[in-house]
C-alpha cells in the first residue's frame, strides 16, 4: 500500500481550519482526538514525516471536564531546575488559575511525538481559548461537533 508522494507545500495547500467547542466535553477525549488532526491520521494522505494535519482551535477550554475523581486526586509535577524545586498542581488548580486551556494543550503536547521538532511544528497548529471569543473568524473554521459524535464524549455537571 503506497501513499500518495506530497510535497511540503501541496501538504500545506490541503490544511484545514476547524473549530471545536469543549464545553463539558471529556478531556482526554478530546485531546486524543485534537492531536489525531493535528498529525493528520485522519487523511488517506497520512505520512508520519510530513506536516499534512490541521489547523484546530479549541473554544471554552476552561469548561472541559474530567471522569471520576481525576480533578482532585491526580497531580501534575514537574521541576524548577533549583535544588528543592519539585512544584506540584491539580487539574482543578489549573482550571481556576489564569491560565486554564493549558490543560488541554499539556493533554495534547503529551499525546504527541516526543522530542520532535515536527511534534512541536504540529502544536504551533493548536490554538485554545478559555472562552467563546477567538480571532480566526477570517480562516473560515468548520465547526466540528465533538460532543455529538459519541454519548462518553461529553459528560454534565
Amino acid at each position: 500500500m503506497s501513499t500518495p508522494n506530497l510535497t511540503v507545500a501541496e501538504a500545506h495547500k490541503s490544511k484545514k481550519w476547524i473549530l471545536i467547542d469543549a464545553e463539558g466535553v471529556v478531556l482526554g477525549r478530546l485531546a486524543s482526538f485534537v492531536a489525531m488532526r493535528l498529525k493528520g491520521k485522519h487523511k488517506p494522505s497520512f505520512s508520519p514525516h510530513l506536516d499534512g494535519g490541521d489547523f484546530v482551535v479549541v473554544i471554552n477550554a476552561d469548561k472541559v471536564r474530567m471522569t471520576g475523581r481525576k480533578l482532585e486526586n491526580e497531580v501534575h509535577y514537574w521541576h524548577t531546575g533549583h535544588p528543592g524545586g519539585v512544584k506540584q498542581i491539580s487539574p482543578k488548580q489549573t482550571l481556576a488559575s489564569k491560565h486554564p486551556e493549558r490543560l488541554l494543550e499539556r493533554a495534547v503536547e503529551r499525546m504527541m511525538k516526543k522530542d520532535s521538532p515536527l511534534a512541536r511544528r504540529q502544536m504551533t497548529h493548536l490554538k485554545i481559548y478559555a472562552g467563546t471569543k477567538h480571532p480566526h473568524e477570517a480562516q473560515n473554521p468548520t465547526k466540528v461537533d465533538f460532543a455529538a459524535m459519541n454519548p462518553k464524549n461529553k459528560r454534565s455537571a
